[in-house]
């Protein structure tokens, strides 16, 4: 071998080496693992995804007279690994040759041949967007039409170059079938492993196409799939149980929470109940004291009567009810009471009510008299205090 392959490509994987201990990193789940991990392989270093094994790597293998040439292909970036004198004895001994000459994890990745440029014909053909769903099977039908080739004398494949509204452009490639076997059986042992046949482009670079029909595709088969696809059963049951758990655990801590909140918020009402009903008394009794404060007495009016009513009058009734002051009696100068009572600072706006009628017994007159009280400035009930400390209390 000329050429030896890179540190890098020679360092095991991580899957090799957990495959090595009993199992492989992945387990072969069809297209949307493969999708998937492609994704999440694209946010990684490109040394990271060739250590785990997520790169898109393959090994391409060109005959050329007495020699074997062998590249990696890294999606689009070929390294040169070495070439190899290839004869008939090491043809027969191939896959064994390349185990022995290259490093294991480069030996197990998939081996295709790629085929020199001038060994097919390309055609580029305009098809409906729709036909890319079926671009194989669509373009078998114009290979003699666009080829001197008849569709079962070569190998083909197509692929998509561009696309424009509903019209694409696709490339066909063919290649005769006697190239295509030749070349398969100068690999000699090697071609029973070959994954897939490509052509080189006019820059030396892969096409990234398979001229092999579906069912001459070699696939490798996962020795531990049935036991990668049991453990991710039981990593899965695995993260339900602990997913389930974890929303019980969530659960019953939300119902202790709750417990504990309206607990607190009893209490709290009890408290801010309480509260009101001290408010309430404090601001009643307070009210009380300011409405009493805010007018004189029975006995200051009593008093200030016996200083205005001359001696020629005595009362039958006196009675002070709300704010109205009514007193009833006989007098001598009954036309003259109301005027006698004007200024008082006790009461206001003294009027006879109804019409004197005199007592030819003692007489006098009797007379009807009524007066406001004079109250200073009247208390306003202290109510939105008391609202304002129980929504304070309801709040905490």
């Amino acid at each position: 071998m000329n050429a030896a392959v890179d540190n890098q490509a020679a360092t095991p994987s991580l899957r090799q080496r957990l495959g090595r201990a009993g199992g492989r990193l992945r387990p072969g789940v069809g297209g949307f693992w493969r999708w998937w991990t492609g994704a999440l392989a694209g946010w990684l270093p490109p040394r990271l995804r060739t250590l785990l094994g997520l790169a898109h790597e393959r090994l391409l293998l060109q005959h050329a007279g007495e020699e074997l040439r062998v590249a990696i292909d890294r999606g689009g970036g070929l390294r040169e690994a070495g070439t190899l004198p290839w004869t008939a004895q090491e043809a027969a001994a191939g896959d064994g040759l390349l185990a022995s000459l290259l490093a294991p994890r480069i030996a197990d990745l998939p081996r295709w041949l790629l085929l020199p440029g001038d060994a097919g014909l390309r055609r580029v053909l305009s098809l409906p967007a729709a036909a890319a769903e079926r671009l194989r099977d669509v373009v078998a039908f114009e290979i003699d039409r666009q080829t001197p080739f008849a569709a079962a004398g070569v190998y083909y494949d197509a692929r998509v170059l561009s696309r424009a509204g509903d019209q694409l452009q696709a490339e066909l490639v063919v290649v005769p079938r006697d190239t295509v076997d030749g070349a398969l059986a100068a690999l000699g042992t090697l071609s029973a492993t070959v994954a897939g046949v490509d052509l080189a482009g006019d820059d030396g670079v892969p096409l990234g196409i398979d001229l092999l029909a579906g069912a001459q595709r070699h696939r490798r088969v996962d020795a531990w799939r049935g036991w990668n696809l049991a453990f991710a059963a039981v990593a899965l049951v695995a993260v339900a149980l602990a997913m389930w758990q974890m929303l019980a655990n969530r659960r019953d801590a939300a119902e202790s929470f709750q417990a504990q909140a309206q607990a607190r918020a009893q209490q709290a009402r009890g408290v801010a109940l309480e509260k009101r009903q001290l408010v309430d008394l404090v601001e009643g009794m307070d009210f009380l004291q300011r409405a009493r404060a805010a007018r004189p007495t029975t006995v200051e009016v009593l008093d200030e009567l016996g200083r205005r009513l001359p001696d020629s009058t005595y009362l039958e009734k006196l009675s002070v009810e709300g704010d109205q002051i009514l007193l009833i009696g006989q007098s001598r100068e009954a036309s003259a009471l109301v005027g006698q009572l004007e200024g008082s600072k006790l009461w206001r706006s003294p009027a006879l009510t109804g019409a004197l009628q005199p007592d030819p017994r003692t007489g006098r007159d009797r007379f009807t008299l009524t007066a406001q009280l004079a109250v200073a400035n009247p208390p306003a009930p202290a109510r939105r205090g008391s609202q304002e400390g129980a929504d304070a209390g309801g709040q905490r």
